[in-house]
């Protein structure tokens, strides 16, 4: 288990960590730095002991943020990989509805509502007069 000596608000500590974990250590050791240096650099008088601990609470409260925000992402994931589940799961329509869908929003939205209108009722007299016609037929 080796000793490292980790540097925090200017004050050296020794400290053991497992094999391998050095990295890890040296790099909480300077988010930590960097949070006391942070509270040094704000003018107030701290001594190290609250500084130490001023500084672990604002590294708690990040975590804290952070676990909340990461817990929010992974609901949404899931709603969001449950969305494309069912959409998979779904038949595809026919193309021929799309286009027929797609050519209704296109009048809708060009062609004023009494041509539209106008052009229905011509289209269901044109049907009974064919109708008419098939029957003398």
């Amino acid at each position: 288990m080796p000793d490292m000596t980790i540097e925090i608000g200017g004050r050296a500590f020794t400290v053991a960590c497992q094999d391998g974990e050095e990295g890890y250590l040296k790099a909480a050791a300077e988010l930590l730095d960097r949070e006391a240096q942070a509270l040094g650099q704000a003018g107030g008088r701290l001594t190290q002991d609250r500084m130490l601990l001023m500084a672990g609470l604002m590294l708690a409260d990040k975590t804290i943020s952070a676990d909340e925000e990461l817990r929010a992402l992974d609901r949404r994931l899931s709603q969001q990989t449950q969305l494309i589940d069912e959409m998979q799961s779904r038949a595809a329509p026919e193309p021929v509805e799309i286009v027929r869908e797609v050519e209704k929003e296109v009048v809708r939205e060009t062609v004023p509502q009494s041509a539209i209108d106008r052009l229905e009722a011509l289209a269901a007299q044109a049907e009974k007069m064919a109708a008419e016609a098939g029957e003398l037929a």
